[in-house]
């Protein structure tokens, strides 16, 4: 059995609106990315886990474990597609991770990949509710800025949190993706254009929701011994945790909370022996602002409902107490599905490397991961150090 296991190669595409990329171009630009940056050859890699949520209905294509284990240059290896909704890359990470961790290997690639504007963007969020309910939520008419929006109305009503502090975290997200050269909306906005922007579901506005997004994503995993023949200065995988909840909201004991996240969480700091307050730095599922407030409460980086206040008071921005979404996050960066879990991942290698350029954390040693599939349905945390 590994001991430990670490990231040892990145790579990332452009994310957008890429008319001009495939789903397989995408996923392969990424995966060969992250090998030449690990230093290995394609021959060495054991094994590959694919996240993609819906490649069927967003690209019309199947099978894509062997396709892009093909189009990569490595056919012959065992090949997996993994799919939790928006945590699928989160959960391909993992998959990686425990192949290793095993013993049964020493190499392994783990991508996430999503080709969404390919179709036009009211099929994208039919297809999107299929990480809902579709008996009890979408069958009736729900969607997930409604089901998001339920969650905010009633954080505000409990809690006190305001549209304001919900909307600060969009301006800190566009600030950080405004340093973000991969990101999809490189540009700031204020308080007041968020505020103000088109209403999608009360409380939640246009400037409060992730896009629709192209992009993929990848990572090469070794095992200690290995990563330590390769490279100086390997990231390693402290923790990997995953929980799960109902699927559907209306069966939740809290729609104020996300059990599956608290679970997850508590899991990571545990197995990584430490605290929410020894964490530098979190990238955390935003795909609504609201969910940012949720996320960091549950993850314990503040107290239960004092998420927005946090917020507020600027201690998530890049100088703050507890940076949050340094890349930009889903709203600002994008959010091809099956690639934000490893994107993120991404993002966290790039500041425990010292690579991340002005969105820099000073001093970072210590970064957690937190994906998020559907409503809360599943929740996957990763904690990773450079030491």
């Amino acid at each position: 059995m590994s001991s430990r296991v670490a990231v040892i190669g990145v790579g990332i595409t452009d994310f957008g609106e890429l008319w001009d990329e495939s789903f397989r171009s995408l996923i392969t630009k990424a995966g060969t990315e992250a090998i030449n940056d690990s230093g290995l050859e394609g021959e060495m890699i054991d094994a590959m886990y694919i996240g993609s949520m819906s490649p069927g209905l967003f690209s019309s294509q199947e099978h894509v474990s062997s396709l892009v284990a093909d189009h990569a240059g490595l056919k012959g290896i065992p090949a997996t597609r993994v799919e939790a909704a928006c945590s699928s890359g989160a959960l391909a990470l993992r998959e990686s991770y425990l192949s290793i961790k095993s013993g049964e290997m020493d190499y392994v690639v783990a991508g996430g990949v999503e080709k969404m504007t390919d179709i036009p963007s009211n099929s994208a969020a039919v297809t999107l509710m299929g990480a809902g309910d579709q008996e009890w939520e979408a069958f009736k008419g729900a969607t997930f800025p409604g089901l998001y929006a339920l969650m905010a109305q009633r954080h505000m009503y409990k809690y006190g949190t305001t549209l304001k502090q919900i909307s600060q975290v969009s301006v800190k997200s566009h600030d950080n993706a405004a340093l973000n050269p991969k990101a999809q909306f490189r540009f700031r906005v204020s308080l007041e254009q968020v505020m103000n922007s088109t209403p999608i579901a009360e409380p939640l506005r246009l400037l409060h929701c992730s896009p629709i997004t192209d992009g993929a994503a990848a990572v090469v995993l070794a095992s200690e011994e290995k990563a330590r023949e390769l490279t100086d200065n390997p990231v390693w995988i402290s923790a990997s945790s995953c929980s799960t909840d109902t699927i559907a909201l209306h069966d939740r004991d809290s729609i104020s909370q996300m059990d599956a996240a608290v679970r997850a969480g508590n899991e990571a700091y545990r197995k990584a022996g430490v605290k929410p307050s020894d964490i530098d730095f979190a990238e955390v599922h935003d795909c609504f602002a609201i969910a940012e407030i949720m996320a960091i409460e549950a993850l314990g980086f503040c107290k239960l409902g004092g998420g927005g206040r946090l917020t507020e008071d600027d201690e998530t921005s890049l100088s703050g107490r507890i940076p949050i979404n340094t890349s930009g996050g889903l709203k600002g960066k994008g959010h091809p599905v099956g690639a934000t879990g490893i994107a993120q991942v991404v993002e966290a290698v790039s500041q425990l490397r010292g690579e991340a350029g002005k969105r820099q954390v000073d001093d970072a040693r210590l970064g957690l991961t937190h994906n998020v599939g559907g409503s809360g349905g599943t929740c996957v945390v990763h904690i990773l150090s450079n030491e």
